[in-house]
């Protein structure tokens, strides 16, 4: 592979022991049990990677295991088919957090510079809008034909072909209907790359979009010998002791407003970049803290911001199903789910905090 590899947070040993609804649009409500599937739509994308010779596959920005997963399966897949695959994200460096450094496929990895200005095929993974795709945003509309793969329900729908599924739990399940249509068996390579995607958007099978589909797609990808233990140790249980020093410091700045949120309480916390550089810690790392953050039975929402080394917040919400937080993160520029969402802000802690508080709805 032409050009240095995405570096990474920390490093791992490989984990190696080792359905779908799409549509043009997004598709709102609960999942259906039973999907019916968009034919037009599914057959126009893989008749195009059918012609394509090189294929471009791209997730968002600081991806995360259903981002980086879902891209690194397809990628697989393709070069096993004979493609030319390359997998990119739009970061500069690229830095691949600790917690997904044992991902099968990651020699695919190049920077976004190598990726072709007019590339012939693009198909992007997670990404909910077109502010995710980073420094490969030009790139990606410069491609011949750029192929959405998503279930987030604020995605405006953008590419010239789109297999969006709100109700989807993981758009890694949207690669795994990309590979039955494919004809690509699943091996524990494919299956380690997809079910992290599902673990980590479902919170591993606890979030209201997990369904009984989800757990036999589960059970497939079990079914090829993967080490699911090894997988939930490296995805939640396992981080460096700066990690916690981090930790510490944004508990102690933690924040309860009860009046928040409409009256349904808000606890928030930052990380200022300083801590991270004290401690040794990238922004990657501390992705799990939101999920400490939103353990208190007296606030729906949480947020966590944390800040990059230019000064700029990214916020991290989380809501237990009272407020929809994709839309008040939407007010933000951001997006997500109705339960999960972000959002990034260039203005100051105090600011950004009015503006999200604002947005959440009128204080009880």
């Amino acid at each position: 592979m032409a050009g240095e590899p995405a570096q990474k947070a920390g490093s791992a040993g490989a984990v190696s022991t080792s359905t779908v609804e799409a549509a043009l649009a997004v598709l709102p409500g609960p999942r259906s049990e039973s999907p019916v599937g968009f034919e037009p739509e599914w057959q126009r994308v893989v008749a195009a990677i059918g012609a394509a010779r090189e294929i471009d596959l791209i997730c968002h920005i600081c991806p995360d295991g259903d981002a980086l997963g879902s891209a690194l399966a397809a990628g697989l897949a393709l070069r096993g088919l004979g493609h030319t695959v390359r997998v990119s994200f739009g970061d500069d460096p690229q830095i691949i957090p600790e917690s997904l450094s044992f991902l099968p496929g990651q020699e695919l990895i190049v920077p976004a510079s190598e990726v072709p200005e007019e590339p012939e095929l693009v198909l992007c993974f997670d990404v909910a809008s077109e502010s995710r795709l980073g420094l490969l945003h030009d790139k990606a509309f410069a491609a011949k034909a750029l192929a959405v793969f998503d279930h987030h329900a604020s995605n405006p729908g953008f590419g010239t072909h789109r297999l969006i599924d709100a109700g989807a739990p993981a758009t890694a399940v949207l690669v795994d209907e990309l590979l039955r249509r494919l004809g690509v068996e699943l091996d524990q390579e494919l299956a380690t790359c997809l079910y992290t995607g599902v673990a980590t958007d479902t919170g591993s099978f606890k979030y209201r979009a997990t369904t009984p589909a989800t757990h036999e797609l589960a059970g497939r990808l079990l079914a090829t010998g993967i080490r699911q233990d090894l997988i939930s140790r490296q995805l939640w249980d396992t981080s460096s002791f700066g990690y916690l020093k981090v930790l510490a410091g944004a508990l102690e700045r933690a924040v309860f407003e009860p009046e928040q949120a409409d009256g349904h309480g808000l606890v928030w916390t930052w990380v200022p970049y300083q801590d991270l550089v004290l401690f040794g810690v990238t922004v990657e790392e501390i992705e799990g803290l939101i999920d400490v953050l939103r353990r208190p039975a007296e606030a729906e929402v949480a947020l966590v911001l944390k800040q990059d080394p230019d000064g700029t917040l990214r916020g991290s919400c989380r809501s237990k199903g009272a407020v929809d937080v994709a839309a008040a993160c939407a007010e933000l520029g951001g997006g997500g789910h109705a339960y999960a969402a972000g959002f990034s802000s260039r203005e100051d802690v105090p600011t950004t905090m009015a503006r999200f508080r604002a947005a959440l709805g009128p204080a009880a």
